[in-house]
């Protein structure tokens, strides 16, 4: 690494110093040290001169640091708990599929012997061209459409991902989704009023039938993890938590997480919950089948965000304002 100045270390959402934790959790007795290590590896299997290590951010186990090369910025992102190592091989040869594709994903770049993840010194280690964006803005109208949109687009593709079962989880098989809302009524919901329970219990029983078919979705689409540039999308990220599910649970989840980034979470008024709909069936309109649970996923969704004492930022009053009125 030709750049002397040590990167800058940042946590990604915990209240924590993050050269402790840079020590603590990843074994760099300073930053230096670790973009130091990063240049190496990088040379080792990428072939790439690292010129300067500008930043590293920590969040959990994970770790991500963007590197200057002479073709261009790239980010380097590893994991040092074992148990996901295979999760992330998975996910590597899933976006790069995604973007063989076209569709907007940031991919990884292949090692000089063709590997998309490396595991090396306790690590697994994937690297990344850096995509020039900035965080979804839902009160840009164009954005949540675009969003919207893309979203569609990109459920489409997951559902032809041929290898979707290695994202199975050997639990058992997932019950139908009157069961799951009924079982989180039963177990989890005691804390809110029994209004937007009844309510909840009330358009499940006059639900369809569940005929919704399952498939592999992304699961954490937000702005957290949507970068736009010049009003378009220019890359979705973040695919560590794809499963098989349902992807209009996926959707109304994404409707009702839309706004949330690393704190602070809070719901999106509902023009803005509209917008990215109008979006996404712009592409992919909602079946007659999906029409009819489309209320009861939203409000489901809506009510497992409402946290059970102080409500800051106004999850309770977003999630009451979607139930039926008399």
């Amino acid at each position: 690494m030709t750049g002397s100045q040590a990167p800058v270390v940042e946590m990604l959402w915990e209240a924590r110093d993050p050269h402790r934790v840079l020590d603590g959790r990843f074994g760099f007795g300073d930053a230096r040290s670790a973009g130091r290590w990063v240049a190496d590896v990088l040379d080792e299997h990428w072939g790439v001169r690292v010129d300067s290590c500008e930043r590293i951010v920590l969040s959990d186990g994970n770790a991500l640091a963007w590197v200057d090369t002479p073709s261009g910025r790239r980010l380097a992102k590893w994991s040092v708990l074992p148990g996901r190592f295979p999760r992330l091989a998975e996910v590597a040869r899933l976006t790069s599929w995604l973007d063989g594709r076209g569709l907007p994903v940031s991919a990884p770049v292949p090692t000089r012997d063709g590997r998309l993840q490396v595991e090396t010194d306790g690590v697994s280690l994937g690297l990344q061209r850096v995509i020039e964006g900035d965080l979804l803005d839902t009160t840009d109208p164009g954005q949540v459409r675009a969003a919207g949109a893309v979203l569609a687009r990109l459920q489409d593709a997951l559902a032809a991902y041929p290898h979707a079962e290695r994202f199975t989880t050997p639990a058992v098989a997932s019950p139908p989704l009157a069961q799951q809302i009924t079982e989180w009524l039963d177990t989890r919901a005691a804390p809110l009023p029994a209004a937007a329970r009844d309510a909840l219990r009330g358009l499940v029983a006059g639900a369809p039938p569940d005929r919704l078919p399952r498939q592999l979705v992304h699961v954490d689409f937000r702005s957290a993890n949507v970068l736009c540039a010049d009003g378009e999308i220019a890359a979705v990220l973040d695919f560590e938590e794809a499963r098989p599910g349902h992807r209009l649970v996926d959707l109304a989840r994404a409707t009702v997480l839309l706004g949330t980034r690393y704190h602070d979470w809070g719901p999106v008024p509902p023009e803005v919950q509209a917008r990215f709909l109008a979006g996404y069936q712009s592409v992919r309109p909602l079946t007659p089948a999906e029409s009819g649970w489309w209320d009861v996923l939203l409000l489901w969704q809506a009510l497992a965000m409402v946290p059970p004492g102080e409500d800051p930022t106004g999850w309770g009053p977003s999630a009451l304002s979607l139930l039926p009125h008399p």
